[in-house]
């Protein structure tokens, strides 16, 4: 079944002629990338967008793996960070946020005769709130992973089989989803965000995600003390146990409280997506 989806992939790509993928280094894209080399070669091109929604590391990992498997690449600075409407961070900032990604990939595109901009929407994401598939029908950019029918689990499969290293490759939001809708969005805590989550990381947590509230009248979140900025942690369920083990939460604590946290909770109902959308509670503070 994955195979006949592929096979439909291929041929949508080669009826595209040549191809501009708008690339993150994330498990879809990545492979929409590989593929689109594959049939089209040179007459491809993915362009990763860097601004301060896209973790460093993120970046230099999506860099790599172009390079590993010969992935015409090409990095572009996009302008969100200078629309007050993304800043104010509402229901559909990611629309925004994609708006500014075509406004630059369109005249790139125009420019070095690329016929499709494609993008790595899927069809698992069927369903979901997605504002950023508004602003790709407005551009007339193309989602052939969601036209082929291939579903998250089936690119993950394929990506296995032709090597990809983002086959398991935990799932990634921008980091302005870290951040409370209505909450405004800034990069300096975007920079908490990531520098918070690569402590996590590198203690070896797969899922993970820390959100940053605002604390004090008017946030939206109520607890200890008068003000200061909130970390609320989010792991697999499963990696709950641990983080709670051997003092382990202690030194996570004092990790992020060395960042700039005045507050660090863990969210017991553990990592899911979209749980910004909506104020939750603060459930355990590990420190106050």
């Amino acid at each position: 079944m994955p195979e006949t989806k592929l096979d439909r992939l291929r041929g949508l790509l080669r009826g595209y002629g040549s191809c501009l993928v708008a690339y993150s280094g994330g498990v879809d894209s990545v492979f929409l990338a590989k593929v689109a080399h594959d049939v089209l070669g040179a007459r491809s091109l993915a362009v990763i967008a860097d601004s301060p929604s896209l973790p460093r590391r993120e970046l230099r990992e999506a860099v790599e793996v172009a390079g590993q498997f010969g992935l015409p690449l090409r990095v572009v600075r996009t302008g969100e960070f200078q629309d007050g409407r993304y800043l104010a961070n509402p229901t559909d900032r990611c629309y925004f946020c994609k708006h500014a990604l075509f406004t630059e990939l369109g005249p790139l595109a125009k420019a070095e005769g690329f016929a499709v901009i494609a993008y790595g929407e899927n069809a698992s994401d069927l369903g979901d709130h997605r504002p950023g598939a508004r602003a790709a029908e407005e551009f007339q950019v193309r989602a052939p992973l969601k036209e082929a029918g291939l579903t998250k689990a089936e690119i993950r499969e394929l990506s296995a089989r032709l090597g990809l290293p983002t086959a398991d490759k935990p799932q990634l939001a921008c980091l302005s989803s870290r951040i409370p809708t209505g909450e405004a969005v800034t990069p300096a805590k975007l920079l908490m965000v990531e520098e918070a989550e690569y402590a996590l990381r590198d203690l070896g947590f797969h899922d993970v995600r820390v959100r940053h509230h605002e604390m004090g009248p008017g946030s939206g979140v109520q607890g200890p003390g008068s003000g200061g900025h909130l970390a609320r942690i989010e792991v697999g369920a499963a990696e709950i146990p641990r983080l709670l083990t051997d003092g382990l939460h202690t030194r996570v604590a004092d990790q992020l409280r060395a960042l700039g946290y005045a507050h660090v909770t863990l969210d017991l109902a553990g990592y899911r997506r979209g749980s910004t959308n909506g104020v939750s509670s603060v459930p355990i503070a590990f420190r106050a």
